[in-house]
Order: structure tokens, then sequence, then C-alpha cells
């Protein structure tokens, strides 16, 4: 017979969730390549006696757990993402390090899908305790395109919710604590493809043609200007040239150029300036070089911003369960994108920081060494199950 270690998991329940983060870990999975973590998670969901799940995305499911208390039947989403990134793991002192070369879970999804788990086995053992509904989201490809959290919105996957909760690992946050703050906590994260046309020449006579890495180079200094003396500072606007190429030879003027980048900020009202602006510095220097320039913008995820009122509960609970210094309050500076943007996009939502700094654990997400303890996932359940919870019963 099993037995219970809380109220919210039996110990069984709490090895499979564990037990999935490692094989999550072990085993990483691209985005849009899921295809064994979905059935890991299929298998743990039915093995608690959680039949249903629905596919979505290809390689995501989602689990609805529907309450059988009497009261307000409000519905509740949460996310946990669950695709990896090509980097090489190197932290040689994990039992379940990654065994897939040039894929590692440097991101914390493998946290991130466990703790979804943990919640899903929690609130159905406790569907007693509430009205209402609550879907649990284990989505694939947040990391790449085409996004995880773009197929939701545009399935209407939200429809008739009132609530979604997201999170996410913080390596600048000690281990044990958890943050939230209201308003914009990440940026929108839009691309762009620029290609410069100029004409070919021998490299001994510039003059006879037009030449493509001139206009580009030209082109990479002008831009930057869009955010230093045409967007305010507090919209956090950042304007990046990841890739660029072009050129065939050293003694050759270049046709063309193609870059590549990405717009940031945290201000939707803003968001389609920057592009248009980006785009029409892009042509306009093109001209001014006697050239062409024609740019294609790819719209990526929105801002994620934070429900004030949904803030504020969040840090009541924790002050109440895990004490008032565990709640991390400093205001930490918007940075990265997420598309959980697309959740808040739909409903009133929270996107909440877990701390994992610890000794062994202070590398930054991104990076080959980044990791996270297993003691951080069943606090980090019960506390989310508890917030849903509450969402769900005021």
């Amino acid at each position: 017979m099993t037995t219970r270690s809380n109220s919210f998991l039996s110990d069984a329940e709490r090895d499979a969730v564990i037990e999935l983060r490692h094989n999550m870990h072990r085993e990483p999975e691209l985005s849009n390549a899921e295809w064994k973590t979905q059935e890991r998670i299929r298998a743990a969901l039915q093995r608690f006696g959680l039949s249903g799940a629905k596919t979505f995305h290809n390689t995501g499911l989602y689990i609805d757990i529907q309450g059988r208390a009497v009261g307000p039947k409000r519905a509740v989403a949460v996310r946990g993402d669950i695709d990896a990134l090509p980097i090489q793991e190197t932290r040689e002192d994990l039992p379940y390090r990654s065994e897939i070369k040039g894929v590692m879970h440097a991101c914390g999804h493998d946290m991130h899908g466990s703790i979804a788990l943990g919640t899903a086995l929690a609130l159905h053992r406790m569907r007693d305790n509430f009205a209402g509904k609550v879907r649990v989201f284990f989505q694939p490809a947040e990391e790449a395109e085409p996004l995880g959290g773009r197929t939701v919105q545009d399935e209407k996957l939200l429809d008739g919710f009132d609530r979604a909760v997201g999170f996410h690992v913080s390596p600048g946050i000690p281990a044990g604590m958890f943050g939230a703050q209201e308003g914009p906590v990440t940026k929108s994260a839009d691309q762009f493809k620029i290609t410069i046309a100029g004409k070919m020449a021998h490299g001994a006579s510039p003059h006879d043609g037009i030449d493509a890495i001139s206009i580009a180079a030209a082109f990479v200094n002008e831009v930057q200007k869009v955010v230093s003396r045409e967007t305010p500072v507090a919209d956090g606007a950042v304007i990046t040239i990841g890739t660029i190429h072009g050129g065939e030879a050293t003694n050759i003027i270049c046709p063309s150029v193609v870059m590549e980048g990405t717009i940031r900020t945290a201000n939707s009202e803003r968001r389609a300036l920057l592009s248009q602006r980006v785009c029409e510095v892009a042509e306009a220097i093109a001209a001014m070089h006697r050239g062409r320039a024609e740019c294609i913008i790819c719209q990526g995820e929105p801002a994620v911003v934070n429900d004030a009122e949904m803030v504020r509960r969040f840090r009541q609970l924790v002050h109440d369960t895990v004490g008032r210094e565990a709640f991390f309050s400093e205001r930490r500076p918007v940075a990265g994108s997420d598309d959980f943007g697309f959740y808040a996009a739909c409903v009133p939502s929270i996107y909440f920081w877990l701390g994992t700094r610890a000794p062994g654990n202070e590398s930054y997400v991104h990076t080959p060494t980044f990791g996270a303890s297993d003691e951080l996932i069943i606090p980090t359940t019960v506390l989310t199950t508890r917030y849903i919870l509450d969402l769900l019963n005021s």
C-alpha cells in the first residue's frame, strides 16, 4: 500500500516526479522533437489515473482536472515547458547528465515539466477540495519556432479560462526563494531578416560596383540609434544583429549580404514601431549607397505581463506558507523572452521565478554548466498547487 508523505503527493508520486526530471535531463529533446518526453509524461499521468491527455502542437500534451467540490466554477491553466537546447553539457558531476551529444536542458525545462507533472498529480489527488477546472500544459517548443505558446493562442486552448500560471528557474535568486513582480517581466522578441542587394565588381574597381558589405556595415551602426535616440529607456528595447553573411572572394566587391537579428522590447505599444523603424533604416541606408534592401519581420512572442492582483496574492501565499524571507522582493530587470507571453495575452497571468542559485549551481541558463537541485522540485510543486487552489476557491 502506498503511504502518503504529505497531503499533496504520495511517496510514489514524488518518486515519479523526480524520475521524470532525471529522464528528461538524461535524454533531452530539442524544440518540436519532444516525442520521448511526450510519451514519458503521458505514461506517468496514466500510471496515477489521469487519462484523457490531449495532444497539441504535435509533441505537447495537456490534461484537464475537474474539481468535484461545490463552489465557483473557475478555470485555471498552468504551464510547464519541456524542450531542451542545442548545447553540450559539461556537468560531469551529475549522475543524470545528458547522454545526447550537443543537447541539454540548459534552461531548466526538465524542472518545469516535472513541477507541472507534480502539480497535475497533486490536484488530481485533491480534486474533492475544489470546484472548477485546471488545465496543465506540458508545452513543447518554447525555445524555437514554431512556438508551442503560439499554438495555445491560435487554437484557443485558453478559451473559457480565468487565469494562467507559469514559472521559470532563476540562478539569480537563491535556492528556496521565489520572486514575482507586476507588469512586464520579459520582452517581446521579433525576428528580422534583411537582404542587401548591391552590384558585383572587381575589388580593384569598387566604383564599378555597389558594395553590399559597406551598406551592411553602415546599417549595423545606424540601427542602434533607433534604441539610443528614438526609444524611451524604460522600454528596455534591444536590437541585436545575430548573423551576417556575404561575400565570395577577397578581390570581389560583394553583391549581396543577408543579416538576421531580433528586436526586443517590454513596451507592447511601441513593438510594431521598432520593427517599422528597423526596416526604414535598412531601406534608407541601402538607397543612400545606391543599393536596395528587403526587410522581412517574423513576429515572435509578446512580452509576459504579470497581473498585479495575481502577484499580490502570490506574494502573500509565499509569506504565509514558506516565510516572508522566502519572497525575493528585489525588482529584477526585464531580460529575455518567453512564449508564455501568448498565455498572458489571452488571460490574466503570473510568471514567477523559483530561485536555484546554490553552491555548485551558480551558472546561468543557456550555459553548459547550468544545473538546479532536485530538492527544489517538490516544494515548488506544493507552492504551485496551493496557489492554484487559492485562485480556484477565492
